[in-house]
C-alpha cells in the first residue's frame, strides 16, 4: 500500500499504530504448530463466474511491516484462501445472508474491497437493480479491482473509490455494506465512528456484515486458537518462516478485539439485531440490522 498501510478487505482500511493487545505468540510456538503438519494443496479461492481475475500462488516472504503492495496484491486470493479458515464457507455464508437484505435502487458497499471477490457475486446476483461501490486505499489493490470491473464501472454500474475512511465516508444509501476483514486494520481508536458512519448511511432494513480476526477471551484460551490457526496455515502449505515473518509483519497493522467488544460496537453504533452467523475458533462474522 503506500506510505501507509492500508486496507483492502478481505483487508484493510487503514493501519493500526496501536500496539498489539495481547503479547506476541513465541517463535517455539510457531514451531510447535507447523511441526507433523502434511502441507496439502492450496484450497481454490471462489470466483465470480465472468469477472474474476488470473490467479497467482502466494510466496510472499514479508519483511518490515505489512503493506498492501504489487505483489501481495498479486497473489492476494491465493493467500486469503489459504489462510482463512473455511475461506469458501465463509464467502458462502456472507453472500447468502447478505442477499436477504439487498433492496432494489440502493448501494451496496464493499468497504476495504481489494480485488473485488466479496462484491463480485452481488453484482452478479443483483446487476443494474442496485449500484456497486467498493472503498479501497491500496493502489495496487484499486488497479486490479478497477480492471476487474471496467465494463460495469463504464456503464456506471460499480464505482470503485480511493477513500480513507478515518477521514470521511461516501454519501450513499446503502442497503448493504459488506466490512470483510477489514475493520481490524482500522486504528481501534476510529472504529466506533467508522461503524457509526455505516449506521447513517444504511437504509432502513439494511445491513452490515462484519468478518473479523478475533481475540480469545483470555491469553491462554488465544494462545489455543493461535496455535491451531497455525496449524492451518501449515496444512495449507506455508512454511514455518513464511507464517512468522508474516505474524511479525502484522504486528501493530492488524489490531483484533474480542468477539464481544465488537458486538458491543455494533449496538452502539444503533444496529438492534446483531448475530454471529460463522465461526472457526479465532474468525468471526456478524449480521448486524438496521
Amino acid at each position: 500500500m503506500q506510505p501507509e498501510v492500508m486496507p483492502t478487505s478481505e483487508a484493510p482500511c487503514m493501519v493500526s499504530g496501536t500496539a498489539p493487545l495481547l503479547e506476541a505468540i513465541p517463535r517455539s510456538d510457531i514451531s510447535t504448530a507447523c511441526a507433523s503438519v502434511e502441507p496439502a494443496r492450496s484450497p481454490e479461492a471462489p470466483q465470480c463466474s465472468d469477472i474474476s481475475l488470473p490467479e497467482a500462488v502466494d510466496h510472499v516472504m514479508a519483511d518490515g511491516k505489512w503493506s498492501f503492495n504489487e505483489e501481495v496484491a498479486r497473489v492476494f486470493d491465493d493467500m486469503l484462501a489459504r489462510s482463512i479458515p473455511q475461506y469458501d464457507v465463509m464467502r458462502k455464508a456472507v453472500f447468502d445472508v447478505g442477499c436477504r437484505y439487498v433492496q432494489p435502487g440502493t448501494a451496496i458497499v464493499d468497504l476495504g474491497c481489494s480485488r473485488g471477490e466479496a462484491l463480485a457475486p452481488f453484482i452478479d446476483r443483483f446487476g443494474a437493480l442496485n449500484r456497486f461501490l467498493g472503498i479501497e486505499v491500496s493502489a495496487p489493490m484499486l488497479a486490479a479491482c478497477r480492471h476487474r470491473f471496467k465494463g460495469y464501472i463504464d456503464c456506471g454500474v460499480v464505482d470503485i473509490r480511493d477513500l480513507d475512511l478515518r477521514r470521511g465516508y461516501p454519501p450513499v444509501a446503502a442497503s448493504l455494506t459488506l466490512c470483510v476483514l477489514t475493520l481490524q486494520f482500522i486504528p481501534i481508536e476510529h472504529r466506533a465512528r467508522v461503524l457509526r458512519d455505516i449506521y447513517d448511511r444504511t437504509v432502513k432494513g439494511g445491513a452490515v456484515i462484519l468478518v473479523e480476526k478475533v481475540l480469545g477471551s483470555s491469553a491462554g484460551v488465544d494462545g489455543l486458537l493461535t496455535e491451531e490457526y497455525y496449524r492451518l496455515k501449515a496444512a495449507h502449505g506455508y512454511s514455518c518462516e513464511e507464517i512468522e515473518r508474516k505474524k511479525a509483519a502484522l504486528e501493530g497493522v492488524l489490531v483484533p478485539v474480542a468477539a464481544k467488544w465488537n458486538e458491543d460496537l455494533l449496538h452502539s453504533a444503533g444496529f438492534g439485531q446483531v448475530e454471529c452467523f460463522w465461526r472457526w475458533m479465532n474468525f468471526a462474522a456478524w449480521v448486524a440490522v438496521k
